[in-house]
């Protein structure tokens, strides 16, 4: 995998956590959807950077789908540790 496959993957981490912060500024409580946002649209994404990207990492859709959702939930997981690491004490 060249450096162009693995900034695609982290360009559907962004997307996805930017996608999250525009559901958690919504006014109503939806903090339990932020991951399920996060997954179904790097799904998307993963499919589509398949289809559109010479050098992405996946080359069948399950795949492709599969590596856009981890993306996805990454962003959510980097959104979570970035809080427990400010808020200190136990993890």
């Amino acid at each position: 995998m060249e450096w162009t496959g693995i900034g695609s993957v982290a360009a559907i981490t962004v997307i996805c956590y930017l996608a999250g912060v525009i559901v958690k500024a919504t006014p109503f409580d939806n903090n339990r959807l932020i991951p399920i946002v996060c997954g179904l649209l790097g799904g998307i994404l993963g499919v589509v950077g398949m289809l559109f990207m010479p050098n992405f990492p996946a080359g069948d859709f399950l795949t492709a789908a599969a590596v856009g959702i981890v993306s996805g939930l990454a962003a959510t997981g980097a959104n979570q540790i970035g809080k427990q690491l400010t808020k200190g004490g136990e993890i």
